[in-house]
This record gives structure tokens, sequence and C-alpha cells, in this order.
């Protein structure tokens, strides 16, 4: 049954329906056959075999013998598979022609656009939870030599955050730098140094200040993502800006490493402590 399965969607990939693969598949078993018996031979409706059987026969897959009673039977499979790739190359031959016709359409329009680009398209403003979720993962799977965080609540990611420690593990593994900043409230939050603690041991290193201007990434000097408290909003209510820009990138990792320097290791923290 199973090697039936698997044939029956090999014709499907040529291009047969499956009622169409079944009944095809019915008839190279024996000479020929009624279409009642073809229908209970392929377990097809009985009402729809007629038809498939006609577009057999249009496809000329199958061959109908007229009489008292008309028979059907299956062109040799090596045919049947000839005609069927056949109709797949014209397919695909036409496809090149309307992809070709399209590239030459297409391009000029593409052309001009990229004369009028937008002076802000490197900066992303991200204000939806779940999308500010999705662009912090994305960061640390783009990050290949370098991953900077100032980690400050509220957290975005899921409390374990195996992806995040899967990415440590890849750029420590790389010869890669991973470092974050926490701040010193985390040493008395149990979930928080726990979760200090796993990060370590994947390789992050760790520091820990009183205080930290804000939430921020930045990965290989090139890309950022902060958080900036809403002013108007008030209180719990932030805006994420996710920027792709190298100069801004590396002002911040400066700003980065000013804070590192003045920040304290926490014994607390350490892998295996």
């Amino acid at each position: 049954m199973e090697l039936e399965d698997r044939t029956i969607s090999d014709l499907m990939s040529l291009g047969l329906a499956r009622y169409e693969a079944r009944v095809y598949l019915a008839l190279i078993r024996r000479g020929s056959y009624t279409a009642a018996e073809a229908a209970r031979e392929a377990d097809v409706p009985r009402q729809r075999v007629y038809d498939v059987l006609d577009a057999l026969v249009r496809r000329q897959l199958a061959t109908a013998h007229p009489g008292r009673v008309t028979t059907y039977s299956a062109v040799t499979p090596e045919l049947a598979l000839a005609r069927l790739m056949a109709v797949q190359r014209e397919s695909v031959d036409r496809l090149e022609r309307v992809s070709q016709t399209l590239a030459g359409a297409l391009q000029p329009l593409w052309t001009q656009g990229q004369d009028h680009t937008d002076p802000l398209d490197y900066i992303e403003i991200l204000r939806d939870p779940k999308r500010i979720a999705e662009r912090f993962a994305d960061i640390q799977r783009q990050a290949r030599h370098e991953l900077l965080t100032f980690c400050k609540p509220p957290f975005v990611a899921p409390a374990e955050n195996t992806e995040g420690i899967a990415v440590v593990r890849r750029l420590h593994r790389a010869g890669g730098t991973v470092r974050a900043i926490y701040l010193d409230d985390a040493l008395d939050d149990p979930g928080q140094l726990e979760h200090v603690r796993r990060f370590a041991a994947a390789g992050e290193e760790a520091r820990f200040a009183p205080e930290l201007p804000l939430k921020l990434v930045i990965a290989d000097a090139s890309l950022v993502l902060c958080d900036m408290p809403d002013p108007v909003a008030g209180a719990g209510s932030t805006t994420t800006l996710f920027i792709e820009h190298p100069a801004l990138a590396s002002c911040l990792r400066l700003a980065f490493h000013t804070v590192w320097t003045e920040a304290v290791p926490g014994p607390e923290a350490e892998p295996g402590r």
C-alpha cells in the first residue's frame, strides 16, 4: 500500500489529478476494464469515474474500446510517462517565456524605483510586543562576530530563551564575543539570576551595573535594537527601534564599552557557582 501511495504521488507530481492517477494505476493491472470495474478497482466514486476516464483518454494515457459496454485500457507506462513529461516541458518552456517577458517589463520599473528611496528606510519602528520579540530573535540570529546587550526589564524573549542560548554557544565556538550588562537587581531575582547563569555557561560574559540608560542590542557593529520609553504614552509604553546603520552602531558600541568598563562582574553568576 505504501508503494501504491508513493506511485500515485509521483503520478500527481507529473500533472495527474489524484483520481486520474488512481484509475490509471488500476488500468495497468489488467488488459481492460469497464467503467464500473475501474471505479471499483481504483476506489473512485462511480459518478466520477466517467469524467476521469474521459480525461485519461484525452491525455492519450488510456484507450476507449466501444462496444455493447465500453471498456478502457491503459497505454504502456513508458509511453504514458513520456507524454506527461512532454506536457511538463511545454509548461516549463511557456513559463520561461512568460518570465523573460515579465522581467523585461519589470526591470525598468525597478530601476526607476531605486531613485526614490526613503531617507529613513534603515529605521524600523516597532510597538507590537510580538514584532519586537521577533526582531530581537532576528538580530541574534544575524550576529556573526559580536553581540552586545544592555539587559533590563521588561523582557520580550521567553524565560527559557533556548534560541538565545544556542546563539551564544554558536558565537562562542566561532571565537566571537558575547557580552551582556545586567542591572544589579538581577542578583536578587532568582529567575533572572538563573537566566544569567545559563547564558554564562553557554559562553556569555556578564557584568552588572546599578543603572542602564535603555534596553539595547548591538550585533556586529552594524545592527541595533533599542527601546525608547514613550514620553507621551507614559510609563509602561515603549517604542522599539530597529536600525541598520554601521556608523550609529559603532557609536553605541563605544557607549556600551564605556558602561562595561565601569560595570562589575557578579561572582554569583559564574557557571558552577
